[in-house]
């Protein structure tokens, strides 16, 4: 064998020259990473001190090594485990502690846990922050928990960091699961949150039943509908005060407050159905629709008023231009269903016709019977008192 850099002895070959991606062969004169020692060693079948010391006999005198005994044996897959993520892959250094971004992407990619990747490169020599346990179970998702945005940009939290809140919420929608289970991975995998998760969390945070592309949770700005927080303090036996404030934990966005004690007819008015489930009311700069309230009344028994009264302090009040009627009345609620206007916009005459046409109404009592309710009818018209046909 030669005692050169330039051997072509196919052992010797394979101990420099590796056929990885982004992992080219060691030159004469350039640093030997510790991580190609480990592979050699893989590669070839023997010991990492074998490798060190044909290295050392070809004529590599900077080899990168460990403080401590190198490790008797190193197999390949384990060694695998040292490469690093980036653009161009390379072997990690043992200058700098192993990043948890690093372990977990390791551990992702072998499709092995967090806890059996530290243990496997510790056990190579590699430093990795002591007192930081880390889960036995693999997740391929667990690269996803410390990235700094869902699109991959910014700061990748390290050992021990802290997540902001929203970044919770972030990165369930990002990956279509429960934030709870989230957080508590996240807690899990040695990262602080601001709060500690709860039980009850993915119940406050779950608004609706999901759907293919997983939106049934609150978003990080969204506001929560009164009754899915009414529902939720019912169904937990918590108060809605409770409730309102473990959500402000959960999420940055505001929320308004509740009464401190509910009514019994409150899911039922908060109801868009009016049966006291989801789907409920959602806040809206045109108030609460007046056909709502009327319809709400003749459910409850409740007046037109009382029924205004309760919603506008649940945080639903109707537009300011809303007559609110003393009494409900089917045929308002039918005219009001016709019309595809809301109290912010002006009524004209084909509204008005066409309103006529479906309940069967002149359209000079139709737009009477809208101006008393509030909506506005700019136009100057002589409307006919003869009754419109009822479309079929």
């Amino acid at each position: 064998m030669s005692n050169s850099p330039e051997s072509q002895d196919p052992e010797d070959l394979r101990i420099t020259r590796f056929d990885l991606p982004g992992i080219s062969r060691v030159k004469p004169g350039q640093p030997v990473p510790y991580g190609h020692v480990l592979y050699g060693a893989a590669t070839v079948g023997c010991a990492p001190a074998t490798i060190v010391s044909r290295l050392t006999a070809l004529g590599y005198d900077d080899i990168e090594l460990p403080g401590g005994p190198l490790p008797l044996t190193a197999d390949r897959d384990d060694v695998l485990l040292l490469r690093t993520e980036e653009y161009s892959p390379r072997w990690h250094g043992l200058g700098d502690p192993v990043s948890l971004r690093h372990i977990l992407a390791a551990a992702g990619r072998h499709g092995r846990s967090p806890a059996d990747v530290a243990r496997r490169v510790t056990a190579l020599g590699y430093a990795v922050p002591a007192g930081h346990a880390l889960p036995e179970t693999p997740d391929s998702r667990d690269i996803m928990l410390i990235r700094g945005s869902g699109r991959g940009s910014g700061d990748w939290l390290d050992w021990g960091g802290e997540a902001p809140v929203h970044h919770v919420l972030e990165v369930a929608g990002t990956l279509l699961c429960s934030p709870h289970a989230v957080a508590k991975r996240m807690v899990a995998l040695g990262l602080r949150l601001p709060y500690v998760p709860e039980p009850d969390d993915d119940r406050i945070l779950k608004h609706r039943e999901g759907d293919a592309t997983g939106h049934c949770w609150l978003g990080r700005y969204s506001e929560a509908p009164v009754g899915h927080l009414l529902a939720v303090a019912r169904d937990t036996g918590r108060s809605p005060a409770d409730i309102v404030a473990r959500l402000k934990e959960l999420r940055p966005g505001g929320q308004r407050d509740l009464p401190d004690t509910a009514n019994v007819d409150d899911l039922c008015v908060l109801s868009e159905r009016l049966d006291g489930r989801q789907p409920w009311l959602e806040g809206s700069h045109v108030g609460v629709q007046l056909r709502h309230i009327l319809r709400a009344s003749l459910v409850t028994g409740r007046s037109p008023a009382e029924v205004t009264e309760r919603l506008a302090a649940l945080g639903h009040p109707p537009h300011e231009n809303a007559k609110v009627p003393e009494v409900a009345d089917a045929e308002d609620i039918r005219l009001l269903e016709a019309l595809d206007r809301s109290f912010m916009d002006n009524v004209h005459l084909e509204h008005v016709l066409r309103c006529a046409s479906r309940t069967g109404r002149s359209p000079a009592d139709v737009a009477s019977r809208l101006t008393a309710l509030g909506y506005r009818l700019p136009d100057e018209v002589d409307y006919p008192e003869v009754c419109g046909a009822l479309r079929r």
